[in-house]
Parts: structure tokens; C-alpha cells; sequence
């Protein structure tokens, strides 16, 4: 009942605006993925490409559900700006809005289309319309979660715009006014398949309207079974708009097809064309060899390549295949495997019992035991369409899967094999040859991404260790100061950078605090960030002054020449005369929250960036040490927004600071990021120190 009321109230909503296209995404329980339940007015083969999207991803209902508002995309220009990898799959003049449907909590996301005949802008009535529609669906689908039902389907359906499918039988009288019309007439449900074909139609076709009917036009005439014509069929059924397109019936009879779409369905016009002259016949296709892809298989495997260009680690890579390229050849079951020492090992895997994995991780790469190990040393795939095939190739081959239909992808970049892709099934499944080709295709993309993620996990994990390596592992303890830090890397890039903090002990009396900020997010800067660890701390621990400390690290890095600059804070604490010195090197200031409530920016006269000038001062400045206050060193990362001024953003980080709870400076942290934006894609990595003078007992 929830589910029918769910898909009724997606096809009222697609009424109500105007829309010709409606679809509802809901969050995967570890709101990862954005997983398509329902689909209105298109077929569900047009909506492969996008049955599963990553919410991180660079799509409409992903952002609109990750950044919470309403994504409208006006025109087919707009959406080649915006959205590149959504245009390539949809190269159609449409309008588009994405808009979140969240209630007690965020449940996903309503994709609606238009005809590019409307308006490129939309009203504010538009907006509420969609926005009150996002609203009951989230409420329907909270009743059905109340009374137990799961939130979304096994698998997505379609669902037409009206009521039900409008199939009554056309009338005689209708008929025969159709067939007195010159040439040929016929109707199409939006699936593409015949509902009516008239007497001119057949003919000109070439095939009884018995055969036709309840057929596609690509599968029933073969001659039409071109991608160029099911593209213009794809074009009426997303655009709303008439298409025209031209075919020769063989041997040598051309004929015009005018498509005139709407909510229900096609009506054609077949017409004989004059503007073509006669021309020899094709060459006929060898018996098995692959016949042209379907359109919708281009734009899937278009929408793929587009995709694993973007992955950047090795789980990336098999939660793409996993997530978009095994339903699109509705496959039960993936293994990613790679050669390592003489033997096979899994990297990845979908569909698969622990205990299968177990059993085949490992195996020797023997290519008269294993179809994986002989797809990997001859680069060629094999595909077996039940167990009696694999049986008669392979007789040892382990079988401890209970899968019945497989195909062994080689991986290879440039002659070098780097893995294997298997995908599997759990009953038996033919490959025809176009299925094969398609495969082999995106084999090669997968190679590619593969071997590229392979090689940025090695590089992320050095550089990983090396920070954690050069960043402490915790802070000292000190009588009197309480403190906590955190660190978090930027989302692009290597997930390293240069910022580091320190905490050090100066004997019982004084204690020294560091922040700095070197450039860039890669090996280098998190090299040259230990070097300047290294180096405050060595001159600190001497008793040095905070302006000498920054005039000696200065000096080492003008001798190093890394090529690149440094800012810091260092902070000199002395508990015995009550005291902070301060001393910055193009540092932003740190924040300073008294006693009593009151909260500021501290005015810290900045020197130049270390590593530029090796004569450069560092001014001093120097405030009370109060119990009770409270000192906040952050790096840029934590203030730079693109579009808001910095001093904007210093103040805003004040204003947070003053409203959070210092009971638990662990939790004051938290208080602080939260409200700081640093929970989306942060473009620069962030460190933040706070300290605090406790109360004398």
C-alpha cells in the first residue's frame, strides 16, 4: 500500500508541474548512494545510467540532497557547464530540477524534467509546488517506515503519468480515416514497442501488423537496429518535442519517420523519401560477429568512461563497478582480482560469501586451472554461460561459489596485464556478441582506472604514514593548561598537507605552542612541515624567544630553499610571571575568549611568511595569562571560503567560539567544526589547538 501510494504520488507530482519526466532517489543505509526507487514517464532502460548514484558525486539529486536546496538546471547549455558528466549521457534540449525530500530525516531526493519549450527560469509558485511535493512524499514514506515497510525497493519500477496505461482499442471509424491518409501511420508506447500499425505502415515496413505489434521497431525490423535511429526514438521520449529521422528499407527504399511524442506514447508519420538516391546493399555481417550497440548501451558505457575517470582509490574503482557497470549486464556477483607473487588476489568483491572469497583468494595463476589466470596471461576474456561450459574448459577449476554464468575480463594497460574483472550470475546467462563487445570495451576503461587507483593508494598510503609520522602522536601533559587539537586533511588531493601543530614543555614553570601552515597537500609540504616541527622545537626547548625561535626556522628554510613558504604562531607561555608572548610569520590570529565571556580576534602584528626574506623580524606581542581564558590557533583552512572576506570569516569563527561549551575542549572542537562548513569538500586541510589556563586550587 505504501509503495502504490508512493509511485501515485510521484505521477500526481509530475501532473501537477508540468513535468514529463519524475524520479525518486532514496538514501542507502549508510547514506552513500542515492538509490533510484521509481521512475515516471520514461522507461526504466533509460534510467541505467543512473539507478545508483555515490551522494558525493557531481550529479543534481546528489547535490541537492547533500547541500539541501533545489537544484534547477534550465537549459541543455547550463547543464553542460554545470553538470558535464549528466550532459553526455543526456545530450537532449531538457529543464531539470532536483530538490530534497527531507522530513524527520533526509530520505532522498525528486528529479524532475521538461520539454526545453519551457521557460529557462522558474517562478516562485514552481518552487513551493515542487517543495510541498518533496514534503508529502517524505511523510508518505515516514507512514511506511512507522508501520515497518523498508524505505525503497529491491528494484526500481516505472510508473506511467497517468492513472494506469491508456490501452484502449482504436476506433474502426478512426482507422479507416487513418489508412485513407497517404503513406503510413503507427503508434508507439513509451517503451518503444508497437501499439498500432496501419495497413500503409505494414507495407511500407515491410511486415504484417500482426508481427509487429507489441514488438521494438530495433528488434522486429532489423533494419532499423541502428543507434542513430533509436537515438532520434530516445530524443522524443526525454525532449517532448518532434524528431525526424531517415532510414533505407533494404534493398534500396528510404523512408521518412516523423515522431510526435506526449505523455502516452509516440505517433509516427512514415513517408517515402525522394531525397535519397538508390545504393547498393550492405556487405551482409559475418554469422556471430557483434552488431551495433544499442544507444542506450553507448550512453551507458559514455556515462561509465566519464565516471572512472573520476575515481581516485581502488575501492572506488570497485564500488563503480559494483554499484553501476554489474546492473547494467545484470550481474549478481563481482570479483576484482590482481597478480601478486605467482597468484591471484582479490582486491575487491560484491555478491560473494565470506567463505567463497577465502577459497579463491590466492589461487596460482595456472592457466590449466584457473579461466582467471589464463584470461590474465592471454589477455583475452572468456565467457561461460552455465557450468557445464566452464566444466568442459576447466574440470579443476574450484567450484565453491555456486555461481552458474561468469565472464573473465582481462584487465590490460598497453600490452601489461594488471588484473582481472569477473562478473558472475546466478543462473545461466547467454553473452551475445554485442553483450562481449560491450564488456571487452569497458574492460579497457576499468584497466585504466584500476591501474590508476592502484598507483594513488600506494603514493596515499606513504604519504599517510609520513604525517602521521611527523605530526605527535599526543600532546603533552602540563599542570595548569588544558588542552586538545585536531587535524583534518583536505577532501582533494592526497588527503596530506603541511599544517601541524606542537605542544611543548619548557620545564615546570613555561610551556611553548606552534601552529603553522606549509604549502600544498602532497609529500613535499608534509616533508618540509617536519622540518619546521623539528626545527621550533629543538630552538624552543633551548629557552629561545618566540621572535628569535621564528627568526631561526627562517633562516634554516632560506638555506634549504624548498621552494615553499611557511606561516606559523608560535605561542610562549609563562606560568610563573603570568604571561603570553606572542609571535606570528604570516599567520592568521588566534582567537582569545576571557573569563568573563568576551570574545576577539587577538591583534598579533604579523612578520613575512618563513623561507622568503633571511633577515626578517618578527614583531612581539605580549597579554595576561588569566585563569580561565582561552586560546584558539587554527590555520587558514578553518576561515578561507571562496566569496566571503577572511575578516568576515575570523569574526564568524570568534562568534562560534564564544557560544560553545569549554567543559570538554574535545567537544568544543566539535562544537566549532560543525559550524564552520568543514563537513563537505574542504579544499584546504585544517589544524586547530586550543588552549586553556585552568582555575589555581
Amino acid at each position: 500500500m505504501g509503495a502504490d501510494a508512493l509511485d501515485a504520488a510521484l505521477a500526481e507530482t509530475v501532473r501537477r508541474t508540468g513535468a514529463s519526466i519524475g524520479a525518486l532517489y532514496l538514501l542507502a543505509p549508510d547514506e552513500r548512494l542515492l538509490c533510484l526507487d521509481v521512475v515516471c514517464g520514461v522507461p526504466l532502460e533509460f534510467a541505467a545510467p543512473w539507478t545508483r548514484v555515490p551522494l558525493a558525486g557531481p550529479a543534481p539529486v546528489a547535490d541537492a540532497v547533500r547541500e539541501d536546496r533545489m537544484v534547477w538546471v534550465g537549459s541543455q547549455e547550463e547543464m553542460v557547464r554545470t553538470y558535464p558528466r549528466t550532459a553526455m549521457v543526456l545530450p537532449y534540449p531538457l529543464a531539470l530540477a532536483a530538490a530534497p525530500v527531507t522530513g524527520v530525516r533526509r530520505w532522498g531526493s525528486l528529479l524532475l524534467m521538461w520539454p526545453a519549450t519551457r521557460p529557462p527560469h522558474m517562478t516562485r509558485r514552481e518552487r513551493g509546488n515542487i517543495t510541498s511535493s518533496c514534503r508529502r512524499l517524505a511523510r508518505l514514506l515516514e507512514e511506511a517506515a512507522e508501520q515497518g515497510a523498508p524505505a525503497g525497493r529491491e528494484r526500481p519500477r516505472a510508473v506511467p503519468v497517468g492513472a494506469g496505461q491508456r490501452s484502449v482499442p482504436p476506433e474502426l471509424a478512426v482507422a479507416d480515416f487513418v489508412d485513407r491518409l497517404p503513406g503510413g501511420s503507427c503508434a508507439l508506447d513509451l517503451e518503444g514497442r508497437f501499439t498500432y500499425v496501419s495497413s500503409g505502415a505494414a507495407d511500407l515496413l515491410g511486415r504484417e501488423a500482426g508481427q509487429l505489434l507489441g514488438t521494438l521497431p530495433w528488434q522486429s525490423l532489423r533494419w532499423l537496429d541502428d543507434p542513430v535511429h533509436e537515438d532520434r526514438y530516445r530524443a522524443a521520449v526525454i525532449s517532448r518535442e518532434p524528431v525526424s529521422f531517415t532510414a533505407c528499407r533494404p534493398p534500396d527504399q528510404w523512408l521518412d519517420f516523423h515522431l510526435y511524442p506526449d505523455d502516452s506514447g509516440i505517433s509516427a508519420r512514415i513517408l517515402p523519401s525522394s531525397a535519397h538516391e538508390p545504393s547498393p546493399p550492405a556487405s551482409p555481417q559475418p554469422a556471430g560477429a557483434a552488431g551495433p550497440a544499442r544507444a542506450g548501451q553507448l550512453y551507458q558505457l559514455t556515462h561509465l568512461a566519464a565516471a572512472l575517470a573520476e575515481v581516485v582509490g581502488v575501492q572506488d574503482v570497485v564500488d563503480l563497478v559494483a554499484d553501476q557497470i554489474m546492473p547494467a549486464f545484470g550481474a549478481q556477483g563481482l570479483v576484482l582480482s590482481t597478480a601478486d607473487a605467482g597468484r591471484l588476489r582479490i582486491t575487491g568483491h560484491r555478491g560473494y560469501a565470506s567463505e567463497s572469497i577465502a577459497s579463491l583468494d590466492g589461487l596460482p595463476l595456472d592457466t590449466a586451472f584457473t579461466p582467471a589466470g589464463h584470461a590474465l596471461a592471454s589477455g583475452v576474456p572468456a565467457f561461460f554461460a552455465d557450468v557445464e561450459e566452464m566444466r568442459r574448459s576447466y574440470p579443476e577449476a574450484p567450484s565453491v561459489s555456486g555461481k552458474q554464468a561468469w565472464a573473465f575480463l582481462p584487465l590490460v594497460i598497453s600490452g601489461r596485464p594488471v588484473g582481472v574483472c569477473v562478473l558472475s550470475y546466478d543462473s545461466p546467462h547467454a553473452f551475445p556478441a554485442e553483450e562481449r563487445a560491450v564488456m571487452t570495451s569497458l574492460a579497457g576503461l576499468v584497466a585504466q582506472a584500476f591501474d590508476r587507483a592502484r598507483l594513488y593508494d600506494t603514493k596515499h598510503e606513504l604519504a599517510h604514514g609520513l604525517q602521521q609520522a611527523l605530526l605527535p602522536r599526543s600532546l603533552p601533559a602540563i599542570n595548569g593548561l588544558r588542552v586538545a587539537a585536531r587535524y583534518l586533511p583536505a577532501t582533494r588531493g592526497m588527503d596530506i598537507g603541511g599544517d601541524f601543530y606542537d605542544l611543548i614543555r619548557l620545564g615546570d614553570t613555561a610551556a611553548a605552542a606552534v601552529i603553522g601552515d606549509v604549502q600544498g597537500h602532497n609529500v613535499a609540504a608534509a616533508a618540509l612541515m617536519g622540518q619546521v616541527r623539528t626545527a621550533v622545537h629543538a630552538h624552543a626547548t633551548l629557552g629561545t624567544p618566540p621572535d628569535e625561535v621564528l627568526h631561526r626556522t627562517n633562516r634554516l628554510l632560506t638555506d634549504l630553499a624548498p621552494g615553499l613558504f611557511t606561516s606559523s604562531l608560535y605561542v610562549h607561555l609563562d606560568f610563573a610571571r603570568r604571561r603570553v608572548t606572542l609571535a606570528s610569520a604570516g599567520h592568521p590570529p588566534p582567537i582569545l575568549r576571557l573569563p568573563e565571556g568576551e570574545t576577539r580576534p587577538l591583534e598579533v602584528p604579523p612578520g613575512p611568511l618563513l623561507g622568503i626574506d633571511p633577515d626578517a623580524a618578527f614583531p612581539v606581542t605580549e597579554v595576561p595569562l588569566t585563569e580561565g581564558m582561552l586560546l584558539a590557533l587554527y590555520t587558514d583552512g578553518l576561515v578561507e571560503t571562496p566569496g566571503v572576506d577572511l575578516d568576515d570569516s575570523i569574526t564568524h569563527l570568534a562568534h562560534h567560539l564564544a557560544e560553545a561549551d569549554d567543559q570538554d575542549l574535545h567537544l568544543l572542537i566539535d562544537a566549532v567544526l560543525s559550524k564552520t562548513d568543514t563537513t563537505r569538500r574542504r579544499l584546504d586541510d585544517i589544524a586547530l589547538l586550543v588552549l586553556q589556563k585552568e582555575a589555581c586550587r
